[in-house]
């Protein structure tokens, strides 16, 4: 079994979660994390894990992600029900 840490909390990686589309977005616009670093004004690290899911940022974070992609703010979360779909 695999763990790992988030937010001082102990996990299984096997009920680790994607919650946020950030990686696929910048994917399909060709865009760099080493970009949106600049354009947030974060680390890098910090930009990795928003784009890796193991951190989420915070909502007002997230709007001012989807203003700098120039997408809606609903295209950068996953649909709760495709997430149903994977767990049954």
């Amino acid at each position: 079994m695999r763990y790992f840490i988030n937010q001082n909390y102990l996990c299984e990686l096997t009920s680790f979660r994607q919650m946020n589309r950030i990686k696929e977005v910048l994917d399909a616009k060709g865009i760099k994390q080493t970009w949106l670093t600049e354009q947030l004004g974060k680390s890098y690290n910090m930009v990795n894990a928003y784009v890796q899911n193991r951190q989420q940022p915070r909502i007002e974070v997230l709007y001012h992600i989807a203003k700098i992609l120039s997408v809606n703010v609903k295209d950068l979360l996953i649909d709760n029900d495709i997430k149903k779909e994977n767990n049954e």
